[in-house]
């Protein structure tokens, strides 16, 4: 029984890559659509697409080997526009290498477009 979708996502792509995969399937969830088109975006991921089977559905991801390691940020720290900075020493291995989501009052977003657009929000996950 899954209880975090999220978290099930990430582990199951950082699996799928440390083994070779091409692809994998991921649970499905509204933000799990839009975690993977950040991610697509980014080119971590190639295409996705949905596969319904009945109970909720699955994305099917292609996978490009550039993901070294993701994973969930819980509990879900909150972050102003001005601690982006300390959140990427903490979680990425640099600056400017990796992505931080986050949740804002605006969607779903990676810490790249919040600096931009000067709002802060809740970590979800990271990825590099």
């Amino acid at each position: 029984m899954k209880h975090d979708t999220l978290a099930d996502m990430f582990s199951r792509i950082k699996n799928a890559e440390k083994t070779g995969k091409k692809e994998c399937i991921v649970p499905s969830s509204k933000v799990v659509k839009e975690i993977l088109k950040i991610m697509q975006k980014n080119k971590y991921i190639g295409s996705f697409e949905f596969i319904d089977n009945g109970r909720g559905g699955e994305f099917k991801v292609e996978l490009l080997g550039r993901i070294n390691n993701c994973g969930v940020i819980r509990p879900r720290f909150y972050v102003t526009k001005d601690e982006f900075i300390d959140w990427e020493k903490r979680f990425l291995p640099s600056v400017n290498f990796g992505i931080l989501f986050l949740t804002t009052s605006k969607g779903i977003m990676d810490h790249k477009k919040a600096k931009a657009e000067k709002i802060g929000g809740a970590l979800l996950g990271y990825v590099y």
